[in-house]
């Protein structure tokens, strides 16, 4: 039986070569795999042009691992972290903040509304205390695409420091260290990269990471610890993902190969559009308007039909070959549907046919 397509912000389907780099042993010590670290590192900084002012230190775990090391190891523990909330990964930031007894203050949006640098700028001129802005640049909840490089120049105007968090879309859509200040990028390799999930990184400003010494909470994500022992040794402080590792090294030698950034982010954008048409024609209308939708993940609201709930609907669509993504807003009914990964001959073009065959279903 053939696996379905995952239609989800992540874990994603990856390419056939990515997998098969899973079938090989690796000794977490070994020189060969030292090297594959090493690559991954200098390739994931080219990825947003950082390599002559960043680091990029990789973390064990899924990318909230390496959110909360970055937020533990560069926020000082006197620091306040302003956090502009328009979703769930927002609203886990500030979570994480208040857990690790650093300061923090929320803007906060409704879930189908971007986050504005007039409101950032306000807080920041309003609060002094603030040293740090924590942004989730795609906010997989509802599938927003907040204004990153305007949000960037308010943040260096006022001489306070940027933490993103790019999950959702690091290696698609623009970042770039050359002309969008910023602290630390985080990310992770089972999304736009189509690698396998278990491993984080972040990208972090070279001077940031040499003035963190001691700020960490955790021992396991310190930051500082990990690039310290990994600028001597080579290795990982403790015992690395090997098998992701190598898949994250095959999938970025296909990032390259397919084009990098622009290919990459171009593929999920005519993604995006088949799968907003083709879901208008039946019906389906997206939650968010078309400026603020990033071509990452789509939300839509639920068939007007009384015959609807999620699980069947879910459950009749994978029988068909895609596995789709529960709705993450709470005030109305939705779903949503991944832009991302390897989407197999058919496309999404196929899992908008699926889609189709259920509400026939449905309605009949």
């Amino acid at each position: 039986m053939t696996a379905p397509i995952l239609l989800t912000p992540g874990p994603l389907t990856i390419a056939l070569a990515t997998k098969q780099s899973m079938l090989r042993d690796w000794g977490s010590w070994d020189a060969d795999f030292n090297r594959i670290t090493a690559r991954i590192r200098e390739r994931l900084l080219e990825v947003v042009h950082a390599s002559a002012t960043h680091e990029c230190v990789p973390m064990q775990g899924s990318g909230t691992f390496s959110v909360e090391a970055a937020l533990g190891t560069l926020v000082p523990r006197a620091g306040h972290v302003l956090v502009p909330q328009n979703g769930a990964y927002c609203q886990r930031i500030a979570r994480i903040c208040r857990i690790l007894g650093r300061s923090v203050s929320t803007i906060d949006y409704p879930e189908d509304a971007a986050v504005k640098a007039d409101d950032v700028e306000r807080a920041l001129i309003g609060n002094p205390a603030i040293t740090h802005v924590a942004l989730v640049h795609c906010e997989t909840s509802a599938g927003i695409l907040n204004p990153l490089a305007a949000i960037a120049a308010v943040v260096a105007r006022h001489g306070r420091s940027l933490i993103i968090d790019a999950m959702s879309s690091f290696g698609a859509l623009e970042i770039d260290a050359r002309t969008m200040p910023f602290e630390a990028v985080i990310a992770a390799s089972g999304k736009c990269l189509e690698g396998p999930p278990g491993m984080g990184f972040v990208i972090a400003r070279r001077e940031s990471l040499q003035r963190a010494e001691g700020n960490c909470h955790s021992l396991a994500l310190d930051l500082h610890d990990q690039w310290v022992y990994m600028q001597k040794t080579t290795q990982w402080r403790y015992t690395p993902p090997t098998h992701v590792v190598a898949a994250f090294d095959t999938a970025i030698e296909q990032f390259l190969a397919e084009g990098g950034r622009v290919a990459r982010g171009g593929r999920y954008a005519a993604s995006c559009r088949t799968l907003i048409d083709g879901m208008a024609k039946l019906g389906l209308k997206s939650f968010l308007a078309p400026e603020i939708q990033a071509p990452i993940i789509v939300t839509f609201h639920a068939p007007a039909t009384p015959k609807y709930a999620f699980k069947s609907f879910y459950d009749a669509v994978k029988a068909r070959g895609y596995i789709l993504y529960p709705g993450k807003l709470t005030t109305q009914e939705t779903f949503r549907v991944g832009c991302m990964g390897q989407m197999g001959a058919r496309g999404i073009q196929g899992a908008v046919d699926a889609v189709a065959e259920v509400l026939a279903e449905l309605n009949g």
